[in-house]
């Protein structure tokens, strides 16, 4: 045996060994070194006689911290057991440093883990994560903040007013692009906010994220990631950072090590909407300290004002008018959860419905109910919608499908009652009183949680209204209350915000026929209060009364279980009493009061009146006033109640959904009132109305707004004078939105055309500008070739029938010498 060599052999292979472990973790040395333990390495090392003074001095005269890094390393792994000697001196430090190099990839792997672990628990939940849908593909929209429409009204209402839509010119951001900075030099945002309306899949994003992040596919420079809901937060009271998520991830044993700053963790909050307390940013008692026990409404205060953790990233998601209350300036970045298109509905019926042919009545019936199809935006409704519909069809039973959200939800609820039922046995009958009293108390749950602006439920609030817990294992009960559990707590919410507004409805209609006090004063004493239309009327008094418009809904389910054919859906379910039609009559005739008292301003409370009236299914002057839309025979007959009604129809008439027709039936005092109700037409005609400057006014003021949605407007053949085009200039200084402007046979002149000439040097939304006969000469010519200079928008720009001259008409050729967006000028 050759003693040399095996000697030799063993030696190489010592060093590969010592070299190998500083290879395999030189990254997490450069990472979490610090400039205090690094001196402390470099004392140590010369004490061993690994390191000599010299080479200390020149370690330290190499440059930045992890340049002296690298150069350790690197005299380090050429020295026999030098790698030994630093590894046994890291791993005898108590440091966070030295626990953060030796443990920081075994405490990530083991919590990716544990996260993917609780993802699969609810992928059968997250409807939009399927594979026809996958959000990985799709994106969020960078938006400037909370809109007064998102502060201000219900979710429903939202919806309805946008149709889902958008505005086209914000940019969009792919899930692993969410919390990375925008530009190679600015930084990535700390505080996150992601809003969207109830069942948009706020969750079902975290939850995504999560799963992608813990199999490594996006944002591999996070070193751990934490999410909260706030419905767990909400059953606790105080306690300090450290302690939350040693609760919450029991895995993490040292919380320290996770909330070191030499680590990029994320918190993520889901759910602001569902928290019980209140943050106060204002008046927030200061908290620096992670260990110091603290107030839960308190410490979220403090991390999201930065206080705490200020190293931390952090997300928040909302639901928009929650979202409002936190500052503006606190806030990064703010993100939308888009609707589903109507191509994203068509595949989610494709892939959750096997039947085509279910699938396409399902289809048609959506594409004939603008209302539904608007709803269907939201997955968790289009999911509700569905599969309601897909068991009205295959149960055969009924000659119609459902034309409004009352019935429609009747037949949801009907149907949870009966799963489990052979096919084709009659709907429950009033035997079943289990069933009934188990919708009544649920039903008092959802109106009292409403009134309370609360949606999440703890075992106590189920056991105080009366339900039994057992029973949530029931059909009915599982079908529109889901469990929630969490290492923290147990909580119960509605399969959506909208299942619990129409029990809450059906609760109250049904109380309302015997109660003797109001119904809004649970706990409180009032006074009597007798009769049906009494409560009725309340109910609707208080709706009104909302800033923010979270009774809406529950009023339209309210007036809709006044139609007959929602009350056969729900027989046995609930009982009503007689009610022999002199209701519904009744409320109609209240409604219509409604519409025609009021202010001068259509407001979103008002519109809603009009949704109650389809919910109602007495659709007379709904259809009255879509027939003149559509003839176009308005004129003349826009009293207010017909502003509410063309209001509504602007959000679901058909006739609306691609351009909005209002020539020749407007004035000033029916712009002034439909104005709130314009924002979010995408193409707008209000051509041969005699528009005057007062109300160019207006229209400067609504093309001003953040929140219009106005893409095209033509207000050709009108009175329109310099000072009209001098407000429409103004508003195209801001206006980010409106890509085409007619304003064909007006009066602007020179001055109007210089004004809009200017507004055109920074205007960079608009694409097409039509000045045809509007008195413009060489002058005010000249000055919009100037403009062209300038702008790198324009594509069409129409001047004819004008006196532009020769020196206008050089000027715009000479224009087109340097414009290079600019494809048609007549």
């Amino acid at each position: 045996m050759d003693l040399q060599s095996t000697s030799s052999f063993l030696s190489a292979t010592a060093e590969t060994t010592d070299h190998c472990w500083i290879q395999k973790h030189q990254s997490q040395v450069q990472r979490f070194m610090t400039k205090s333990f690094l001196d402390e390495i470099l004392t140590h090392l010369i004490k061993v006689d690994l390191l000599s003074l010299t080479e200390k001095i020149k370690i330290k005269e190499t440059g930045g911290l992890s340049d002296q890094v690298s150069a350790l390393i690197n005299v380090v792994s050429g020295k026999e057991k030098g790698s030994d000697l630093l590894l046994n001196f890291i791993k005898a430090s108590d440091s966070q440093v030295a626990q953060l190099i030796l443990l920081h990839d075994t405490i990530v792997k083991e919590h990716k883990q544990v996260l993917l672990w609780r993802c699969e628990q609810y992928r059968d939940r997250d409807f939009v994560s399927s594979p026809k849908l996958n959000i990985s593909t799709r994106t969020l929209p960078l938006v400037d903040g909370i809109s007064d429409l998102q502060q201000k009204e219900h979710d429903l209402m939202q919806v309805g007013v946008t149709q889902g839509r958008k505005p086209s010119h914000l940019r969009q951001l792919t899930l692993d692009k969410l919390l990375e900075p925008l530009t190679r030099v600015s930084l990535p945002p700390r505080v996150s906010l992601t809003v969207g309306v109830a069942g948009i899949g706020k969750t079902t994003w975290v939850r995504h994220f999560v799963r992608l992040w813990s199999q490594g596919a996006i944002c591999p420079d996070i070193s751990f990631v934490l999410p909260f809901t706030f419905c767990e937060l909400n059953s606790l009271e105080k306690l300090s950072v450290e302690r939350l998520v040693k609760m919450a991830f029991p895995n993490l044993m040292d919380a320290r090590l996770v909330l070191n700053s030499s680590c990029r963790t994320l918190l993520i909050f889901d759910g602001l909407d569902e928290f019980h307390g209140t943050l106060n940013f204002s008046d927030v008692a200061p908290c620096c300290d992670p260990r110091k026990e603290v107030p839960i409404d308190e410490l979220i205060t403090n991390i999201i004002r930065g206080n705490l953790l200020p190293d931390v990233a952090v997300w928040v998601t909302s639901r928009p008018g929650v979202a409002s209350l936190i500052p503006g300036g606190l806030v990064d970045r703010v993100t939308e959860i888009p609707g589903l298109s109507s191509n994203d509905i068509q595949l989610f019926l494709k892939h959750h419905f096997s039947e085509r042919e279910v699938e396409k009545k399902i289809w048609a019936h959506l594409e004939s109910n603008k209302m539904l199809m608007v709803m269907c935006s939201i997955p968790c409704i289009c999911w509700i919608i569905a599969e309601t519909l897909t068991y009205i069809i295959q149960s055969g039973t009924h000659e119609s499908l459902p034309k409004t959200c009352t019935e429609l939800y009747a037949h949801f609820c009907s149907m949870k009652a009966e799963i489990g039922e052979p096919r084709g046995r009659e709907p429950p009958k009033m035997e079943h009183g289990s069933n009934r009293k188990l919708l009544g108390n649920l039903g008092r749950l959802a109106f009292y949680g409403l009134l309370k602006h609360k949606y999440t439920f703890s075992e106590q609030d189920l056991k105080a209204y009366g339900i039994d817990l057992l029973l949530t294992q029931c059909s009915l009960c599982a079908g529109v209350l889901l469990r929630e559990e969490s290492l923290i707590h147990t909580t119960y919410r509605f399969a959506h915000l909208t299942l619990q507004e129409f029990l809450a409805a059906t609760f109250y209609y049904a109380s309302s026929k015997r109660a003797i006090f109001d119904l809004f004063s649970e706990n409180t004493m009032s006074w009597p209060k007798i009769g049906f239309q009494n409560h009725f009327k309340c109910a609707f008094h208080h709706s009104q009364q909302a800033e923010d418009g979270h009774l809406d809904v529950f009023v339209r389910f309210l007036t809709g279980l006044l139609s007959p054919l929602t009350l056969k859906a729900l027989s046995g379910l609930l009982v009503f009493g007689k009610d022999d039609g002199n209701h519904k009559s009744w409320a109609s005739g209240f409604l219509q009061g409604l519409l025609d008292g009021g202010g001068a301003i259509v407001s979103l409370r008002a519109v809603n009146l009009a949704y109650c009236l389809q919910e109602l299914q007495h659709t007379e002057l709904l259809r009255s006033v879509e027939d003149d839309l559509r003839l176009g025979s308005l004129a003349g007959k826009l009293t207010r109640a017909h502003c509410v009604v063309l209001g509504y129809l602007l959000h679901v008439s058909s006739e609306c959904s691609e351009e909005t027709n209002l020539s020749g039936c407007l004035n000033y005092t029916t712009v002034k009132c439909l104005l709130p109700q314009l924002f979010y037409c995408s193409t707008l005609r209000l051509e041969n109305n005699n528009f005057r400057d007062d109300v160019m006014e207006l229209l400067g003021s609504l093309l001003s707004a953040k929140d219009c949605h106005i893409q095209k407007i033509s207000l050709a053949e009108n009175a329109i004078t310099n000072k009209g085009a001098k407000a429409l200039s103004r508003a195209l200084l801001v206006n980010r939105t409106l890509t085409s402007l007619n304003l064909r046979e007006n009066s602007i002149g020179e001055e109007g055309a210089r004004n809009m000439a200017k507004a055109l040097q920074k205007n960079s939304s608009l694409r097409d500008l039509d000045l045809q006969w509007n008195f413009i000469k060489s002058s005010a010519a000249r000055a919009l070739a100037h403009s062209l200079l300038f702008n790198a928008t324009m594509e069409l720009l129409d001047l004819r029938g004008n006196s532009v001259g020769m020196g206008g008409a050089k000027a715009l050729a000479n224009a087109l010498k340097t414009n290079r967006s600019l494809k048609s000028l007549k």
